[in-house]
């Protein structure tokens, strides 16, 4: 029976592997930081208590800015597997907190290749890399492929070119099967509450049951290239499966901007609106009345933008046989039902 670790389990994209890995019957490790209140939530219908025997989901405590907790669960459990999902992975926020980011983001994958090394496990442990677009940050070519190079615009972009070269590294010097992901921009209902798309779902949804007047956001005219995160985790799983480790871009081909998104996130709510002025005055109104439900903030914006991602990964399909499951409006409808549901049964609502 195959043996995964994951760090990170406890975000979007780790919750999500780890139920695709269960279902494959693997037995999964998962790598929690201790923190005063249950960061678990995307896993309570994962959890199995520890005193079940031949449980398939087993929680450490751990943290990848710590080496000997790093190195000392990957002895104990000696996986086939490694995920490194583990990350700081709010681009605004890193650059309030660059040192932090370069720590978990950086040298966290350096440790995990490292005990990987250290411990003998070269032929035994396969090891993915959770890569991402913001990477490729002032793009040199459109769409983005594994051979564009990186111009990363960010503290956290930055760090993650350091985790992508450091894991190419190790397979090269040390014949680690190691693989990169550079994943575009993937969401879900699981989303982190701080990140653009579920702040958008979650702000209009709240102002279509009259719990909020109006959402604040930065750039509308950003234009990303949007997936639903189970069709990325199986993309994960897929790399660590061939024969050979490589690289790989997992990205949907299709690009729309921030304000299309929130245009497609109305739609499915049935609020008729319309958008008035240009740039930071741009505004968005219950269509034929004053009520403002999208302003500008200019403290949404970040120090440097990144205008445009687009990925292409014909390499994915081609080799790992990938394919995409959910469109962007399957995605926003899915995110959208939850998010009401979830609104509705708030004990603030009630």
């Amino acid at each position: 029976m195959k043996k995964a670790i994951i760090f990170g389990i406890t975000g979007q994209d780790g919750s999500y592997l780890a139920e695709l890995l269960l279902k494959k019957k693997y037995i999964v490790h998962g790598v929690i930081r201790r923190s005063s209140s249950f960061n678990t939530s995307r896993l309570n219908h994962l959890y199995q208590d520890p005193h079940i025997k031949n449980r398939k989901l087993i929680l450490h405590y751990g943290d990848v800015t710590d080496s000997i907790s790093v190195s000392s669960l990957i002895k104990k459990t000696l996986p086939h597997e490694i995920y490194n999902l583990a990350a700081q992975s709010h681009v605004a926020v890193s650059f309030e907190v660059p040192e932090y980011t370069a720590n978990a983001d950086a040298i966290g994958a350096l440790r995990i290749l490292e005990a990987i090394r250290f411990h003998g496990l070269e032929k035994k442990t396969k090891f993915y890399q959770a890569g991402t677009s913001e990477m490729y940050g002032k793009v040199m070519q459109v769409p983005q492929t594994e051979k564009t190079p990186f111009y990363p615009r960010s503290p956290y972009g930055v760090a993650k070119v350091y985790a992508h070269w450091i894991t190419v590294n190790y397979r090269e010097a040390y014949n680690i099967f190691a693989c990169n992901g550079i994943l575009f921009n993937h969401e879900s209902p699981r989303r982190g509450g701080t990140f653009v798309t579920k702040k958008i779902v979650n702000g209009l949804c709240k102002i279509k049951l009259n719990l909020q007047k109006t959402l604040y956001l930065g750039n509308l005219e950003a234009k990303r290239d949007w997936g639903h995160a189970k069709d990325y985790v199986v993309a994960m799983w897929k790399m660590l499966q061939q024969k050979k480790p490589k690289d790989y871009v997992i990205a949907t081909g299709k690009q729309i901007t921030v304000k299309k998104f929130v245009n497609m996130v109305l739609n499915e709510l049935s609020i008729d609106f319309l958008w008035t002025g240009k740039g930071m005055n741009t505004s968005c109104y219950i269509k034929n009345s004053k009520s403002k439900i999208v302003a500008i903030d200019k403290n949404y914006y970040r120090p440097l933008e990144v205008d445009t991602l687009l990925g292409n990964s014909s390499k994915a399909k081609k080799e790992l046989k990938w394919k995409i499951s959910y469109n962007l409006k399957s995605m926003i409808k899915e995110m959208v039902n939850e998010e009401l549901n979830s609104l509705k049964n708030d004990k603030k609502y009630r």
